[in-house]
Order: structure tokens, then C-alpha cells, then sequence
């Protein structure tokens, strides 16, 4: 565990902080909120760099939540796996890149096609180093 501290911390102007610490910060207990159906796994490629998902970023995904429509998650496409926005129109589902480099993928029946989970948070390392 590690401090946190109560104040927040102004992206724009700089403001005076103090040393007032709100209370023992578990990652754990912030992002996991079911042990038993949770995992983390590293990013690659670049295909989600306009979600803030780099490679190298280590993704914490919940395999008990049911994924709605816009929600990032981990599938299984034809045996390959892949992280995607996960859209749904009408009785049609898709997954999106965050990136225009990449396709849309179209989710027919044909596809052998399994989710793994949501992502609900990812760890992102400022200085490069692993």
C-alpha cells in the first residue's frame, strides 16, 4: 500500500499542495474488484492508442462483467486475441480499433468469437522502463 493523499493535484496552473494523507492506498482493493475473475495482461501493437491503451501497458480486465456496448474488452477472434471497443447496432456486433489505422471488424456467426473480459483499468508506465 501507498499514501494517498486527500487533495487533488491541478493539471493546469500549479496549486500549493499539502501533506495531509487521506488514507493507505491498496491497489488491490482500487483494481480488483473480483479477485477470482480478474487478470492482467500487456498490451502490444498500437491499434487502442487513442483510448490511452500503449504497448507495453498492463491492462486489468474483469471477466465477471457483462460488456456493454462501448466498453473496451479482451476477445478471442478466430483464435487470435485482440483488445477492441466492443460495439453493438441493432442485432450486430463490432469491434473498434482506437485507431484509424486499423479496420472495423464485423463479428458474424461464422467467427469463432469469445470475449475474455472488460478492461476496466490500465497501468502505464510514464518513464519506458518495464
Amino acid at each position: 500500500m501507498i499514501p494517498l493523499f486527500m487533495n487533488t493535484i491541478k493539471a493546469g496552473f500549479p496549486s500549493p499542495a499539502t501533506d495531509y494523507i487521506e488514507s493507505d492506498l491498496d491497489f488491490n482493493k482500487y483494481l480488483v474488484h473480483n479477485k477470482a475473475a480478474t487478470y492482467a495482461v500487456r498490451a502490444q501493437g498500437d491499434s487502442m492508442i487513442n483510448a490511452g491503451i500503449l504497448p507495453g501497458d498492463i491492462m486489468i480486465i474483469d471477466r465477471s462483467i457483462t460488456p456493454k456496448s462501448n466498453d473496451i474488452i479482451i476477445a478471442s477472434l478466430d483464435k487470435e486475441f485482440t483488445v477492441k471497443r466492443f460495439i453493438k447496432k441493432g442485432n450486430d456486433f463490432f469491434l473498434y480499433p482506437e485507431n484509424p489505422n486499423y479496420p472495423i471488424i464485423d463479428i458474424t456467426t461464422s467467427d469463432d468469437f469469445i470475449i475474455w473480459g472488460v478492461v476496466t483499468f490500465t497501468i502505464h508506465n510514464f518513464r519506458g522502463d518495464k
